[in-house]
């Protein structure tokens, strides 16, 4: 530590930091914009001069080191004069237009031209005219003559993001920022360059003209997107969603969210709100019913089914965005029936993890500890797709040495630099994770693991253990599609092996939001209870209550999961919309997503992170919890006398989770042998991922949601006979589609990347496994 003294205050600060590091820890404020404490120093906007003793012109404060006894003057005529002069020159080219800008009434330089700048410019030449940039469709960047070159948004994009699709062409006043060859900005994280930029260049396009800031109510939230439980600012007017923004959480999203969390919400308010209680009639044709007669409708068939000794007949679907205290009540009003038959995972066989499982499955560690791993290896993740704001951080760690490791079956970039992979075919994987088991423990001079003696490791497999072996801080993470493989309990057991000859930590990314909260809340199959796939993929069950859940899109079963429900003597969906349900469904009960409920969720670090509602219900949605409850007093059960949602969770979390928080397999490491045919690798894009999501109209015209194509590679193709483009025949033991060949050689031998979650992949099952293929 230096000792250093600013305006008069006497402060000590980090030695190598920079003055205005030091002004910020101290409480002390520089005027600045392209200065960001997450982002490397830029110094190109000059508005932090400040005057330094002894030195002979004003320096930039953030990009001047501290030194023992320096002595600054951030308010002295010297620098006061200085920051003047950097204002009225950023202002030259500026265009006189707050009253039209969206910016007016958040913007930086608005705010600093107040206190900096003159009453009237001595600039009368003509200002220059920068063209609109083409930057996709959730950023606007109509009026690029607004840009004061801070570089921010570059920064963000490279450094945050790790892939620089914005730059900055030309010099002086010809300078401009621009995407390459005008493609649009694709990146994960893009929304986060309209936060740092500190003028209105970059807009988010969704809500452009929609209100003037001082309008907007501002009320926190928690995403229930992924598993990282981002904390969110939900701008409101008149009660409707009409921007989200982040909420600083160092621990758990720093100061950024994913595109996912902040575009999500346009899915709010489309036609397909489902606004009023509805009841199919005898004639098949829907009808608008009041709550009474809609539960009343709902009661009538639950307890025939009861009464007629066929509670155990009962099944109830959700997903991993429902909230704790849904999925509680949930599993509380199922098991209430009679009935074991309750599952939140609707993709990949549950039943298979939870027989070796221990506890409930989670990271393995706080969230933020991420960015101090030296070593990682991740197994079945399209990581910076499905946990963004994790592979950020990984992105951070890498910076200071990190070595990533990963066993895939599509080597995709993560944007991070990746030291060894294997990819190959899922059901390779388990003897993937085989051989690295045994290759470490010869780097280690451990035993083999018992029941690996015979497996010899390839290359790949040494390479991804001798990058284990050199670390002190190693973690081996299980993705989405591993969790999703039939072969879980096996994978999870390898890796499980792994991490313990390393002498790291063993951890589930875990999908959903509340993938935690749910294991927690019970709201999985227990005393011989079936499981989602069980539930749906053989004879149907007399009733089912589905809840948030869009099986068609959610399911592994797809089409065939619908198939189940129509097959039922009573389907009830609780549901924010209409379509998820409308063709399967008896009854559908409208109910508030998470902008109109109060609940929790639980993220992966095992946080738990409560919310209230921040927007008024539409039409006549009910919170589910509440629903559920009520559901449960006419039913005439016992213990469902919750007031609160805050009671619901507190039952929950009755004696604390870290006992309940278990990655211990029980299950002894084993080689694997690769299937013979080709196999499907079910990516799940980003935004595709839940009902809400697959609604918002921005989100859903990114290229991240392009229509699904049969993606293989070269060799693959050249085996079957078929070049890019032909149309083929997918068939797997759920059904068939047809869908045209693209060529993409980061997709293993023997394998077709064809997407999950659209309408058109429904018949063909939503999740891994083989298939067969045939020209059309």
């Amino acid at each position: 530590m230096v000792e250093i003294t600013i305006d008069g205050l006497k402060i000590e600060a980090e030695e190598g930091s920079m003055v205005i590091q030091a002004a910020h820890e101290a409480g002390l404020y520089i005027p600045h914009f392209c200065y960001h404490k997450k982002l490397s120093i830029a110094a190109n906007c000059r508005m932090c001069l400040v005057e330094v003793e002894k030195a002979p012109k004003a320096l930039p404060a953030c990009a001047t080191p501290v030194t023992n006894g320096m002595v600054v003057y951030t308010r002295s005529p010297k620098a006061i004069d200085a920051q003047r002069a950097v204002m009225e020159f950023l202002l030259i080219n500026h265009p006189l237009d707050c009253p039209v800008c969206d910016q007016g009434g958040e913007c930086q330089l608005q705010d600093l031209a107040m206190g900096y700048g003159e009453s009237a410019s001595r600039y009368k030449e003509p200002k220059r005219v920068v063209f609109h940039k083409p930057m996709g469709p959730l950023i606007s960047a109509e009026q690029m003559q607004r840009c004061i070159h801070c570089t921010r948004c570059i920064r963000v994009g490279e450094e945050i993001g790790g892939i620089l699709e914005i730059g900055l062409l030309n010099r002086g006043e010809f300078a401009e920022i621009t995407t390459f060859v005008g493609e649009a900005v694709e990146s994960e994280l893009s929304g986060n360059m309209i936060d740092v930029c500190p003028v209105g260049a970059l807009l988010s396009k969704p809500f452009m003209m929609g209100a003037r800031t001082w309008e907007l109510a501002r009320r926190r939230s928690i995403s229930p997107h992924d598993s990282v439980g981002a904390n969110l600012v939900v701008q409101t007017k008149m009660d409707r969603v009409l921007r989200v923004v982040p909420f600083e959480n160092e621990p758990v999203n720093e100061c950024w969210i994913s595109d996912k969390d902040r575009f999500s919400y346009a899915g709010l308010y489309g036609d397909d709100r489902l606004q009023h209680p509805m009841v199919r009639g005898c004639d098949g044709q829907w009808h608008e019913a009041s709550w009474q007669d809609a539960l009343q409708s709902v009661v009538a068939g639950l307890r025939q089914v009861h009464d007629d000794g066929a509670g155990a007949q009962i099944g109830a679907l959700a997903t991993d965005t429902a909230t704790l205290e849904e999925l509680a009540l949930l599993a509380r009003l199922t098991r209430a029936l009679g009935s074991g038959n309750i599952d939140f995972r609707l993709r990949g066989p549950g039943s298979a993890l939870d027989a070796v499982r221990s506890g409930a499955p989670w990271l393995g560690m706080p969230i933020a500890e991420l960015n101090e791993l030296d070593r990682v290896l991740v197994v079945g993740s399209f990581l910076r797709k499905d946990h963004p704001l994790m592979a950020q951080r990984l992105r951070q760690a890498a910076k200071k040495g990190m070595q990533l490791t990963l066993v895939d079956a599509v080597a995709v970039d993560p944007l991070v630099p990746v030291a060894a992979r294997i990819t190959v075919k899922p059901s390779g994987w388990v003897q993937a994770l085989a051989e690295i088991a045994v290759a470490l423990a010869g780097q280690r001079q451990q035993p083999v693991p018992a029941g690996l003696e015979g497996v010899a490791p390839g290359e790949g497999a040494k390479a991804i253990a001798h990058s284990l072996a050199s670390g002190e801080n190693v973690a081996v993470f299980m993705g989405n599609g591993a969790v999703a493989d039939d072969q879980v309990a096996q994978l999870a057991a390898n890796a499980q092996a792994i991490a313990q000859l390393s002498g790291g930590r063993f951890g589930f990314l875990t999908p959903g939001g509340n993938t935690v909260g749910g294991y927690l809340a019970g709201a999985v199959p227990q005393d011989g209870g079936l499981d989602a796939r069980a539930m749906l993929g053989g004879e149907p069950l007399k009733a089912y209550l589905v809840l948030h859940a869009e099986p068609r899109m959610d399911s592994d079963l797809g089409e065939r999961a619908v198939r189940a429900l129509q097959g039922s003597a009573m389907a009830v969906a609780l549901t924010s919309h209409r379509s998820a349900a409308e063709d399967w469904a008896d009854v559908m009960l409208p109910i508030a997503p998470f902008t109109e409920t109060s609940g929790s969720f639980v993220n992966a670090e095992g946080r738990v992170q409560s919310f209230k509602g921040v927007a008024a219900p539409v039409g006549d949605t009910r919170p589910a919890w509440k629903v559920l409850r009520v559901l449960a007093n006419l039913l005439e059960l016992e213990g469902f006398d919750d007031d609160t949602s805050e009671s619901v969770r507190d039952s929950v979390m009755q004696g604390g989770i870290d006992g309940r928080l278990s990655n211990e397999i029980g299950l002894a490491a084993a080689p694997g042998s690769a299937g013979a045919g080709l196999e499907r690798v079910a990516e799940v894009p980003i935004y595709r991922t839940d009902a809400l999501v697959r609604r918002s109209q921005p989100l859903q015209e990114h290229v991240n949601s392009a229509p699904p194509q049969a993606w293989a590679n070269a060799a693959t193709l050249q085996a079957l006979g078929l070049v890019p483009g032909d149309a083929v025949r997918v068939s797997s033991d759920h059904g068939q589609i047809q869908l045209p060949v693209a060529l993409d050689d980061a997709v293993a031998d023997q394998a077709l990347r064809i997407a999950a979650a659209f309408e058109h992949t429904a018949a063909l099952g939503q999740g891994p496994g083989a298939i067969r293929l045939e020209r059309c």
